[in-house]
């Protein structure tokens, strides 16, 4: 199996590196992860469950960096088990590049193989479920990279003259902020 794309993100092209290799981000990026840990250098064990058709498991497996090139490029070699679901192996090339003072494009290409049941439910249905897992990690990668403000009090308005509004009556207009007339 074969996918690959390119994602424009909304950060520089240093902010893209950094939350690339942030494991909190990615952890909460990478569908269904349930577990990722550094085991050494550019080395890490990750534990995901998720369901490819009819077959529902949990995967154990390693990444391993390679070929880095900060803030550009690297590798990622991957491995996994789940059990009698069956097993995958492969490869992913990801590259990034800057598009702009707070805009960069994330480059991505995988091949990868899988054995095992999930290799008799069919390809068709595997590249399928592979291509969902690839969009909805982007998908919470670049809500990642910007986090809004969990209270949505919190959160600013803007009014028509285009002043942010925040909690408790404080307004904020293009790097000032001030407190209204009393």
């Amino acid at each position: 199996m074969k996918l690959s794309n390119q994602i424009p993100l909304p950060v520089d092209q240093a902010r893209a590196w950094e939350a690339l290799n942030d494991l909190e981000t990615l952890k909460v990026s990478i569908p269904g992860c349930e577990s990722l840990e550094q085991t050494g250098e550019n080395q890490f064990e990750l534990t995901i469950l998720t369901a490819i058709g009819p077959v529902r498991a949990r995967f154990k497996g390693r990444l391993m960096l390679s070929n880095l090139s900060p803030p550009t490029s690297y590798e990622i070699d991957f491995e996994g088990q789940g059990g009698v679901a069956g097993h995958g192996k492969g490869r992913a090339t990801i590259r990034l590049e800057s598009t702009g003072r707070e805009a960069s494009t994330l480059h991505y290409s995988a091949e990868a193989s899988v054995g095992g049941k999930i290799a008799q439910i069919g390809q068709r249905l595997v590249d399928m479920a592979a291509q969902r897992m690839a969009n909805e990690f982007f998908s919470n990668f670049k809500k990642n990279l910007d986090p809004q403000p969990a209270d949505e009090d919190e959160a600013p308005k803007r009014d028509f003259l285009g002043l942010r509004w925040r909690k408790k009556g404080s307004v904020e207009s293009v790097g000032v902020s001030a407190e209204p007339n009393k």
